[in-house]
């Protein structure tokens, strides 16, 4: 069993920065196992944002490779999105997932709201 717990969300205006945490606990294998982070905006379908590997390597969606910079610290079992340079369609609830070798957990989700 794993539990995934997010953090950081909030109400930014556009052109701000936010950055997201998502703490793993449970089993203890976070650190060999690659995560994401995904965002669900009302009416649209759950995407990918951004997924790191266990040894660091980073991969981006297109909307906001550049802006957007996910990172890990496998001493504290967290994940992290740094979000910059945020836009109002960046409006979403961000859950963080586990995608391997421990797959499917995901966390409960936190709301980053952009405001124009």
């Amino acid at each position: 069993q794993v539990q995934l717990v997010e953090s950081g969300g909030g109400l930014v205006q556009a052109g701000g920065s936010l950055r997201l945490s998502c703490a793993a606990s449970g089993r203890s294998l976070f650190s060999i196992n690659a995560m994401g982070w995904y965002r669900q905006a009302p009416g649209k379908q759950r995407e990918l944002v951004a997924t790191i590997t266990s040894g660091g390597s980073p991969k981006y969606a297109d909307s906001v490779k550049g802006r957007f910079t996910i990172s890990r610290d496998n001493a504290k079992n967290t994940v992290y999105l740094q979000m910059n340079s945020l836009k109002p369609e960046d409006t979403a609830v961000y859950y963080c997932k586990t995608e391997g070798p421990i797959l499917g957990y995901w966390g409960q989700g936190t709301q980053v709201t952009v405001s124009s």
